[in-house]
């Protein structure tokens, strides 16, 4: 039997993965795009830079641009100028995103379950454990 390349079943998990999230997110004004990805990493580092979410995301300048600026603009998160370089925004989560953040944490916890429901404990560590090993990029 001919196995499947690895990049397509990847590209289709992910392709599933973001149509589920895309109809849990909706009803809280969080579209797709890696919206949030965004939030999520704002949550848990306030006060981080667009520049650093680029990086550590590893999405181009222009997306993080349009997925921070559509956040501010669903109540979600607020910029500031750092005040230590004035070319530099800071982003902080607002109220409305520290409320939002267990159902957020919930929804992709039942997201990463649905994922793996078929596998035992082991098959699931060792799933993580080779995905993390194939992620490594070589030019970092």
């Amino acid at each position: 039997m001919r196995k499947k390349p690895i990049g397509k079943l990847i590209s289709h998990l992910y392709r599933r993965n973001q149509k589920i999230l895309s109809k849990k997110l909706a009803p809280y004004g969080i579209g797709s795009g890696g919206q949030h990805s965004f939030l999520k990493t704002i949550l848990q580092r306030p006060g981080i830079t667009q520049e650093q979410l680029t990086n550590e995301l590893k999405f181009d300048k222009a997306t993080t641009a349009r997925s921070v600026k559509q956040l501010e603009e669903s109540g979600y998160i607020e910029r500031k100028t750092d005040p230590n370089d004035r070319r530099s925004q800071l982003v902080s989560p607002t109220a409305k995103a520290l409320e939002f953040a267990p159902v957020l944490r919930e929804i992709l916890d039942e997201l990463n379950a649905g994922l793996v429901h078929n596998l035992s404990e082991e098959e699931e560590d060792l799933l993580i454990d080779l995905l993390q090993k194939i992620s490594i990029d070589p030019d970092e």
